[in-house]
């Protein structure tokens, strides 16, 4: 099986991991460990941001960056449907209610103008998903912010090596969120980072992610254990420097598949807008004009044969059975979306052989 996405380790992250367990500095009591701060200052030197702050999970650090912009009980935050539950389960978490408006069916990302319509009173943030790897249209995000003055959280959880306008994911936002999991550009196994460019934001943040906490035994605010291990951040660290290589190869690999798949009329390819740079994590396409049927039995005939074709968000958050309660919802081009798209993979561990014959597989099957 050519799985969606690998995590690409090598001797490198395993003699990393190792040297931080004889040196028996395993984690730190304010989660700011050597290892984890070497991380975090390469990362944010890598984005471009003031400041980096690790976590054990991308959740955690949607997570504070929710509270840590003040959003609390009674607020709301607009967001898109079509992501990960995360999104949506933190601004829960904090209290707030999820607001949700539909997308640009050209690139699955929030759509600034449905932003626009739904901005009321009480909403304090808007939580944009770079999705795919694809940034979303932060300009125009920040223009409509910055009229009603409220924050911007990026969720770049899929978005490393992506750029918009020439800039970093994060670069138009109070703060980015990232994430390290397996499947991820580059992993930790399990972690996350929260970038942003506000002393303040990133002061706070830091004390929360360790119960408050700025001195030990000195708590100043609420605060969770959001520590990543100084483990885990010896993996990051070595993945960021490949990080490089496994976006030329995912770029690579997404070209060779747009030029063969090109063929057919069928399908609506990923699009890399004029001044955007996908990251490639997935390489997203949309069966035309079919219903979910028939693109389940497409994804279903590629996986027979070895491809593991993935359908993300078959479910978009606001049809899910526990947030239905925060109102009802149509959006259209959102729940189009969810029926007819699904992913093939194009990781650094694909080859180019193993490319054609994803194509040619696709080119086959939905004939």
């Amino acid at each position: 099986m050519i799985p969606i996405n690998a995590p690409q380790i090598g001797e490198e992250e395993i003699e990393a991991v190792v040297k931080v367990m004889k040196s028996g500095v395993l984690t730190h009591g304010l989660g700011a460990g050597p290892m984890v701060t070497k991380f975090e200052n390469a990362f944010a030197k890598f984005v471009k941001a003031k400041h980096a702050i690790a976590v054990n999970a991308g959740t955690a650090a949607l997570h504070l960056a929710i509270v840590g912009a003040g959003i609390k009980r009674g607020d709301e935050v607009i967001l898109p449907s079509f992501t990960f539950v995360a999104t949506a389960e933190m601004i829960v978490m904090a209290g707030a209610k999820p607001v949700f408006v539909d997308i640009n069916p050209e690139t699955y990302n929030i759509s600034p103008e449905k932003i626009e319509k739904a901005v009321t009173k009480k909403v304090k943030a808007i939580m944009s998903v770079d999705l795919y790897g694809l940034p979303a249209d932060m300009q125009q995000i920040r223009e409509i912010a910055e009229k009603h003055e409220i924050a911007v959280i990026e969720d770049s959880c899929q978005a490393h090596g992506a750029s918009y306008k020439g800039k970093p994911p994060g670069a138009f936002a109070d703060t980015a969120c990232w994430s390290f999991y397996a499947s991820k550009n580059m992993t930790t196994g399990e972690g996350g980072m929260i970038t942003t460019n506000n002393d303040e934001v990133a002061e706070k943040m830091r004390f929360m992610r360790s119960h408050g906490e700025k001195e030990k035994y000195e708590s100043l605010m609420l605060g969770h254990n959001y520590h990543m291990t100084e483990i885990h951040a010896a993996i990051g660290y070595i993945q960021l420097k490949k990080l490089p290589k496994f976006l030329a190869r995912r770029r690579e690999n997404s070209k060779r598949l747009s030029a063969k798949l090109r063929k057919t009329e069928s399908l609506k390819l990923p699009k890399e807008p004029k001044g955007y740079k996908h990251s490639w994590y997935l390489y997203t396409v949309k069966l035309k004009g079919t219903k979910r049927k028939k693109r389940d039995k497409v994804v279903e005939a590629l996986k027979q044969k070895g491809i593991g074709a993935q359908v993300y968000y078959t479910n978009p958050i606001h049809r899910m059975p526990y947030y239905r309660k925060f109102g009802k919802y149509r959006l259209q081009e959102t729940e189009k979306a969810a029926k007819q798209v699904f992913s093939l993979p194009v990781h650094p561990g694909v080859t180019s052989k193993q490319i054609d014959f994803i194509a040619e597989t696709v080119l086959h099957s939905i004939t």
